[in-house]
């Protein structure tokens, strides 16, 4: 055991690892898992429950991995990142202008809000991927549209790269 309230260990011949963590606060407990063989490592699965379900909207693009549009779980909706996609053609807007972009990254946000009953207002929590922190201004007039008052808390950050070359990819959770 570390001194972090940690503990891994491998059993057997194969490369199984299985780490618990125990949180200080409460004695509550957090635990991961990943099995692996020879031919690579599978994370452990949860079965779904009935305490959350998936929310789908055809008029925001389908997912393009597997993954959902967006989980609900009691009051909350978590929202997985939205590309800059035209929802009828499943392609990435040709402009790259970060303004028209991001417009297009929040009506698809508001697809699948809406598919819940909710609506951008109940947004509490965004983050932000963008390729290129020079495009934060314009980015940020444009995201201002769409939150004229009470905007949610947000993280913004720069990445390398997004999928299908995109220059923003919002993610965000809602509360009813």
């Amino acid at each position: 055991m570390s001194p972090h309230g940690t503990k891994g260990r491998t059993r057997g011949a194969g490369p199984t690892t299985f780490l618990v963590a125990s949180a200080l606060a409460g004695g509550a407990a957090l635990t991961w898992g990943l099995q692996g063989g020879a031919a690579g490592a599978t994370a452990r699965e949860h079965p779904p429950t009935a305490h959350h379900r998936v929310v789908s909207s055809p008029d925001a693009p389908a997912a393009i991995g597997p993954y959902s549009q967006g989980v609900s779980a009691g009051s909350q909706l978590y929202l997985s990142g939205q590309l800059p996609m035209d929802p009828r053609t499943g392609e990435i807007l040709s402009s790259t202008d970060i303004g028209q972009q991001t417009r297009q990254v929040l009506q698809n946000l508001e697809a699948v809000l809406a598919a819940d009953r909710m609506r951008l207002s109940n947004i509490v929590s965004t983050t932000v991927y963008l390729t290129d922190l020079d495009d934060f201004a314009a980015f940020n007039a444009a995201y201002a549209e769409f939150f004229p008052t009470a905007p949610p808390a947000r993280a913004t950050v720069q990445v390398a790269r997004l999928p299908r070359d995109a220059k923003v990819e919002i993610a965000a959770i809602a509360v009813r």
